[in-house]
């Protein structure tokens, strides 16, 4: 499946979401820079974490536009008729911004997954991205010449304790014994160890692993995404009358194929990487 198709794909179940989820209908899908909706009218108020990773945004750097989540937001932003200069950036961590009440924000990107649960205390615009998994592995790792999911389940798997990967290996791989570990970090020194063959990871997550946190490893194969995950969303305050003007926004770079442009810049691995579906 090509990254348009899941992009179109993932557009249409954000659709769906902005539905089921009770979001404001796109009544009043228009604005102006000097929206009164805005936190500080002239300017689009975005947050994003502290710090931020390559490759959604570089050099921890968001007003650079260099990465996918802030080219993203300043081609939304253009969309919306602010000029660069008019963004402004707002750092929290993720508990920060996920958090029910106030926000100082008119929305945040931080690779924030839709989900219902915090759909009941914060906004969300529709889904603009759903990763595929990626297997990273070792050289000379079985899971080298896997072709299936039934190759793959013969193999040693490891995951970070409560993580979508370990549900994706356990609940779509079928791994039904993966060791479990507190973080990623020990995921990998587990691998480096010689005690597990293999992990995944989304892809982004992937691609900066293999060239930053274990650069020895690299990416053996590209997974489908976990049709249980519905994908990431800009995240705002619960009831925020700026998202139908948003969403409608976001709804139009995704048709003009600026959200394509900017996985194929940012967040692709290899196209020659082999992929398994099944």
């Amino acid at each position: 499946m090509s990254y348009s198709l899941h992009t179109l794909r993932t557009l249409a179940a954000g659709v769906i979401m902005t539905a089921a989820l009770g979001l404001p209908a796109l009544a009043q899908d228009t604005g102006t820079v000097d929206d009164p909706r805005l936190v500080n009218p002239g300017m689009l108020t975005v947050g994003t974490g502290d710090p931020v990773y390559p490759p959604w945004m570089m050099n921890n750097a968001p007003e650079s536009g260099e990465g996918f989540e802030n080219a993203l937001v300043y081609a939304l932003a253009a969309e919306m008729g602010f000029g660069p200069d008019q963004v402004q950036w707002v750092r929290l961590t993720f508990e920060q911004t996920i958090a029910p009440g106030d926000k100082p924000f008119d929305f945040a990107i931080q690779q924030i997954s839709v989900t219902p649960a915090r759909a009941e205390v914060v906004g969300f615009s529709q889904v603009y991205y759903q990763a595929d998994k990626a297997v990273i592995a070792l050289p000379g790792s079985v899971v080298e010449s896997a072709a299936s999911f039934a190759d793959l389940r013969e193999a040693r798997w490891g995951a970070a304790i409560g993580t979508t990967d370990m549900a994706y290996l356990e609940n779509v791989v079928g791994v039904s014994d993966v060791a479990v570990y507190d973080d990623q970090i020990g995921v990998f020194q587990a691998m480096q160890a010689g005690q597990i063959d293999a992990t995944v990871a989304a892809v982004p997550t992937a691609l900066f692993a293999t060239a930053v946190q274990i650069p020895d490893a690299s990416i053996v194969a590209i997974l489908p995404p976990d049709e249980n995950d519905e994908g990431h969303g800009l995240l705002f305050e619960h009831g925020n009358p700026l998202i139908p003007w948003v969403d409608a926004a976001l709804s139009r770079v995704i048709e003009a194929g600026t959200v394509d442009d900017l996985v194929s810049t940012w967040l692709v691995a290899d196209p020659g990487l082999p992929i398994i579906s099944e």
